[in-house]
């Protein structure tokens, strides 16, 4: 089992397979996606091997991330081979779902177990202003045709104070009928947004307040989840989340370490940098691999500093996924 100094067992893979996006969102790439290097993104074999060093270590979940992950062609084979792996029990996509009606039912079909979608507003006029990109309706019908199928949905959206903050309750009604956990995200300082930051992070714990006296009861998290609290009313088949990641001992149940497109080991999203791994990738001896995974795990630190202000190497959430 990966565990590291301070006893934090990792169970919980996300596993970039490109840091391309199609979207220009405000608090993440603002002026679209800029390629500032060569890009040479992990192949099919490098991730079958990744995921199956990762299972015999004891990750149970993958969540397959970008950038866009659909942006790649072989996403359909990479959600197989991860659902594939033996000791592998949930994989995960995290998507824009710009094309989600065209692709969901063939992600359904390879096994895909959970999709999260990011949608910061619902009102289409707020959310092109956000994203860039006019796809609101395309993106809610793709979210109804992923609970047809079956589909454990998660809906982000990411508070800012000049342009959702006010919309929570909207966000309410939208999940009153519809089975979907809408997660509001704190705004993360990282190397590029840093005047955005200071005008727009919106703290999640008054919200969290809010909820408990409207009747929110606060869900048990299962060893495997990411970092949300996620709450559930007896009114409403939604539930929601809060990933409050400048909140107290924030870190001190992190689960979850990354891989990034280019095959580095992130201990942290806002480590200094990333751990290359890609030699051992391309071993022949399996136990190397792992053997490296084990060692790296001792350079992971307490706590990610982002109360002080520290961002690491992370420039902005499309390098590593979030």
């Amino acid at each position: 089992m990966l565990e590291d100094k301070f006893g934090r067992r990792f169970h919980y893979l996300r596993l970039s397979i490109t840091d391309v996006c199609n979207f220009s969102c405000e608090y993440c790439l603002p002026d679209g996606y800029q390629c500032d290097s060569k890009r040479n993104f992990l192949t099919v074999p490098e991730i079958t091997r990744i995921t199956s060093a990762f299972a015999q270590l004891g990750t149970s979940k993958i969540r397959i991330t970008g950038g866009e992950p659909s942006l790649r062609k072989d996403l359909v084979e990479i959600i197989r081979l991860c659902v594939n792996t033996p000791g592998i029990e949930h994989v995960a996509l995290t998507t824009n779902g710009y094309r989600l009606p065209e692709h969901i039912d063939a992600w359904a079909e390879a096994g895909l177990h959970s999709i999260n979608v990011s949608i910061d507003s619902l009102d289409p006029r707020m959310f092109h202003r956000i994203t860039g990109a006019d796809k609101l309706d395309t993106i809610l019908k793709g979210i109804d045709r992923a609970i047809e199928l079956g589909l454990k949905v998660k809906v982000n959206g990411v508070l800012m104070r000049q342009y959702n903050a006010n919309d929570v309750n909207t966000f309410l009604d939208w999940i009153k009928d519809k089975p979907i956990t809408f997660r509001l995200i704190e705004l993360m300082q990282t190397g590029d947004n840093a005047t955005l930051f200071g005008k727009q992070h919106v703290a999640g714990e008054p919200i969290k307040q809010r909820l408990l006296e409207n009747g929110w009861a606060l869900q048990p998290k299962a060893f495997n989840a990411g970092p949300a609290q996620e709450f559930s009313h007896p009114d409403y088949l939604g539930q929601v989340g809060l990933i409050m990641p400048y909140s107290k001992d924030f870190c001190a149940t992190c689960n979850r370490l990354r891989i990034s497109a280019t095959g580095k080991l992130h201990l942290c999203l806002f480590a200094d940098h990333g751990l290359d791994i890609r030699s051992f990738i391309h071993s022949n001896n399996d136990y190397e691999l792992e053997h490296q995974l084990e060692s790296l795990l001792g350079d992971k630190q307490a706590t990610h500093w982002l109360d002080q202000g520290y961002t690491g190497g992370t420039k902005h959430l499309a390098m590593l996924g979030g």
